[in-house]
């Protein structure tokens, strides 16, 4: 019989995805757990590629086999069991849209509600003379036709339909059938009693002609009687159109009192840059002319063509793509404002409907905490109230759940792609608690990542509550706050890769602090711990002095930033640390080392650039995104032992070149796999199974190839190794030694050659970064920038990353850090604060020295921090 236990919680039974060894655990219902382990010992793969995939994968197989033609088909973990599964949600960093259409609005769902608040309690201006439009009669009407030349030539028309969707075949036969002749079908006249079907699946204009007439004054009784069948065929609205083809609109609804300027219906869907109803028509609504909007169909299953994408390019470069899809090709530029609406991406009409002299884009420019204390302190007409109060309701609620992830300093209009991997996720979390979902299990990567420890208990507030309504949460995570924050903790190890995947201890915080097996656990006694540096370094007496940066949010910025050193750029979450950094001094740097082409954020000058010879910058960013690429290939070690098969006696005497050992190219590889080492089996219906290559049986390569072997292995032998066990086995060979050697002085000894890049978290990715830059032969005067380096990092990786860092700074390079770890910030030379707050509280230098001179400045919140750190 079952042990209660397992009726509490999720069962987990002999979990192999990746690295996992057998892996068994229970996960306490309604309760947070937190994994946690060395980068890589495969957290992710047990909470998101085992426990989340497997939610995921049986929702999907209980939708109808029609249903599921159309879904992703997700292949079954390896795992022996799951049991106690709740619907399952993931919020994790990659799931960053880089759709141009897609802003902080949109996704959280607050720009919806504004719409709507627009089109109930907005107020039209006109644009000419900026004064409230009133509704016209029928009598005002016609006397502003009869006001115009006489003899212009013009139809009356009734507008039946605005971007709406349907074949219309039935309302032309009826219109006949009334005795109406023509209709204006997009911007075509047709006969309606030769109208035909139109496609249903567009959106289509149509305007009923009600009359065609020369203006004179004797056919004002004729005006007047076509004047009011157009407005009461369409519910109050006109078009009068000349010949040429210049339409004006009339309405009973609204029109400016002086010039008879009229709106059209105003609707939630004139205020989407997504419609056309709304959107700017220069730039259809994507706020800049530079982007290049194309559509890319496939064939329908049933015939037809299904729209795949839209493709966004400039200059003729990929930049991103409505499907969010990864792209190596797609580039990060910056683009310009539309001329016409000026960047706000809404037509005029759209654009003069205001609340208390705001219109919906200026309001869309405010941070979350702006917006929210203007609509509170708004003062509404009684007749508005009523209406107002609802939507207000739920706008409010959404941008305090925002403030209260640590991220009320974004505006609605900030584009997604602009976002972090942690902003990114911490609004998808307060999306989350808005929805008010109970009996849910929630898996969350890191959601602390880029946070100041000011916001941290906002944070984790917000993740008790949402288990508090009922819900399972489990975290990726790394913070010892939210480690002590868990009512359960699951410990992997002993160490990454193949050395990982197993289960080192599990549950409460306490528990872990007295298991002798947690490596975790000694970090939260206090047995080990990351050691404050006995001295910090006065730099080399030169320095780097960037003068009024005013990028975004900062105010005149004037930066020192002393050479020789390791210094930290901190401040809360908004504060313009990487559009200080990132966005003005790397970029000035880029274009003057590498003639890049990305501009950077405005300022004055920039002193000192003769004191360093190039700048690099060491970023979390995948460093291949296809199952080819290897680390071993981007740190430039797999072309050296390609080389040295390649001048193997056995491969001069076949003629066999380098190219001979890629598995990415005919000739040395396995063409029945094309060198991946598996073949894919279609399921159709079902997910897609991967088998090994009976050919190759993996080796990705063909036999010929494999009987070239140097000290009796095989090129496929030698991928197959460790990087420990690399290193003694070319130790004979310098070159090859050396690229070793820093991949293992990194932590990624554990890391096979042949590893695809594509199974690398963020930190290992950075690691190998670094392990690139560390491979080549220093000049001491290089300028590294490491944003957010921590990420993904356990305490015991962290302690690797710092004494790395403070070996490039020890060669007498400078090593800028921008850091919230407050374990990495004490150990800093020299640490430039920014705040006080975000957004546009923030912007100034608040505190610069060393960590105990800015732990005793009162404006600085990360002083605050650091104080009890460095005690």
């Amino acid at each position: 019989m079952a042990s209660n236990q397992e009726f509490d919680g999720i069962v987990v039974k002999g979990a192999k995805e990746h690295n996992l060894k057998d892996v068994s655990v229970v996960i306490p219902r309604n309760k947070i757990t937190v994994f946690t382990g060395l980068s890589g010992s495969g957290k992710s793969s047990l909470a998101f590629d085992t426990v989340y995939a497997e939610g995921q994968r049986r929702y999907v197989e209980s939708l109808s086999a029609y249903a599921r033609n159309f879904l992703e088909q997700l292949k079954k973990p390896e795992v022996d069991s799951v049991t106690g599964l709740s619907p399952a949600i993931a919020i994790d960093q990659k799931s960053v849209s880089t759709n141009p259409r897609s802003t902080v609005g949109t996704v959280t769902e607050i720009y919806d509600y504004m719409r709507l608040l627009f089109a109930k309690v907005g107020v039209p201006e006109c644009p000419t003379h900026h004064i409230p439009v009133s509704s016209q009669t029928p009598q005002q009407i016609i006397d502003e036709i009869m006001k115009k030349p006489q003899g212009t030539k013009f139809y009356i028309l009734a507008p039946m339909a605005q971007g709406k969707k349907g074949e219309f075949l039935a309302e032309f036969q009826r219109w006949a059938r009334k005795g109406f002749v023509k209709a204006q079908v997009d911007g075509k006249m047709i006969d309606l009693e030769k109208a035909t079907k139109l496609a249903k699946t567009k959106t289509h204009d149509i305007d009923l002609v009600v009359d065609q007439i020369i203006l004179k004054d004797s056919i004002k009784v004729r005006i007047a009687e076509s004047v009011n069948t157009a407005l009461s065929m369409a519910n109050g609205r006109l078009i009068l159109q000349t010949f040429e083809g210049e339409r004006t609109a009339y309405s009973l609804h609204s029109a400016c009192p002086e010039c008879g300027y009229s709106f059209p219906e105003i609707e939630p869907r004139i205020f989407s840059f997504n419609n056309p109803r709304g959107a700017c028509e220069v730039c259809n609504g994507l706020g800049t002319t530079d982007l290049i909007e194309e559509e890319e169909f496939s064939e329908g299953e049933v015939g037809g063509r299904r729209l795949e994408k839209v493709k966004y390019t400039y200059k003729g470069k990929k930049v991103a793509s409505s499907n969010d899809e990864e792209d190596e090709e797609a580039e990060e530029v910056n683009l310009s404002a539309c001329p016409e609406c000026k960047g706000a991406r809404l037509k005029k009409d759209s654009l003069n409907i205001k609340i208390h002299e705001k219109n919906i884009a200026e309001l869309s420019k405010l941070g979350a905490v702006e917006l929210r204390d203007w609509i509170k302190d708004l003062k509404w007409r009684h007749k508005d109230q009523m209406i107002a109060e609802k939507i207000n309701k739920q706008i409010v609620s959404r941008l305090d759940y925002l403030i209260r992830v640590g991220t009320g300093y974004l505006s609605l209009d900030r584009p997604s792609r602009t976002l972090s991997g942690g902003e990114a996720q911490r609004i998808r979390l307060a999306t989350q608690v808005g929805s008010s979902l109970i009996g849910v299990l929630y898996v969350m990567d890191e959601p602390s990542i880029g946070l100041h420890p000011r916001d941290h208990h906002r944070l984790l507030d917000i993740i008790g509550e949402l288990k508090d309504r009922g819900n399972t949460i489990i975290l990726v995570e790394h913070d010892e706050d939210t480690i002590r924050f868990a009512d359960h903790v699951v410990d992997l190890g002993p160490r990454a890769g193949r050395l990982g995947g197993a289960l080192m201890a599990e549950g409460t915080p306490k528990d872990l602090e007295k298991n002798p097996n947690s490596l975790t656990g000694k970090y939260l006694s206090g047995e080990l711990r990351i050691a404050i540096p006995k001295e910090r370094r006065k730099g080399n007496g030169q320095k780097l002095k960037l003068i009024g940066a005013t990028g975004n949010n900062l105010h005149d910025v004037t930066m020192e930033l002393p050479l020789g050193t390791f210094t930290a750029v901190t401040g809360v979450s908004g504060s313009g640390k990487s559009t200080l950094i990132i966005d003005t001094l790397y970029k000035i740097l880029a274009q003057r080392f590498y003639k890049a082409n990305a501009p950077p954020s405005p300022f004055d000058k920039l002193e000192g650039i003769e004191h360093i010879d190039k700048v690099i910058d060491i970023n979390q960013r995948p460093i291949g995104r296809t199952p080819r690429s290897t680390p071993a290939t981007y740190v430039g070690l797999f072309p050296m032992i390609r080389d040295l098969f390649a001048n193997l006696p056995d491969s001069k005497l076949r003629g066999y070149t380098p190219g001979r050992f890629s598995f990415n190219v005919k000739g040395g590889r396995c063409e029945t796999c094309m060198g991946h080492g598996q073949i894919r089996v279609e399921m159709h219906f079902m997910s897609d199974v991967f088998v090994m290559c009976e050919t190759c049986m993996g080796a990705r390569y063909n036999r010929e190839t494999l009987n070239v072997k140097y000290k009796g292995k095989s090129i496929a032998e030698v991928l197959n190794m460790t990087v420990a066990e690399a290193l003694e086995f070319f130790k004979a060979l310098p070159q090859i030694h050396r690229k070793l050697e820093t991949l293992n002085r990194v932590g990624l000894d554990y890391m096979t050659l042949g590893q695809s890049s594509t199974t690398l978290s963020g930190g290992e990715a950075q690691r190998v970064k670094l392990s690139k830059e560390l491979s080549r032969r220093g000049t001491g005067k290089t300028l590294y920038i490491l944003d957010e380096p921590t990420t993904g990092l356990h305490f015991d990786d962290v302690k690797k990353l710092v004494e790395l860092i403070q070996d490039l700074a020890d060669q007498g390079n400078t090593v800028l850090v921008i850091e919230h770890n407050l374990e990495v910030i004490k150990c800093a030379d020299h640490i430039i604060d920014l705040g006080p707050d975000g957004g546009k509280g923030g912007g100034y230098i608040v505190a610069t020295g060393t960590p105990e001179s800015v732990a005793k400045v009162k404006d600085s919140e990360t002083g605050k921090y650091l104080k009890p750190v460095l005690k």
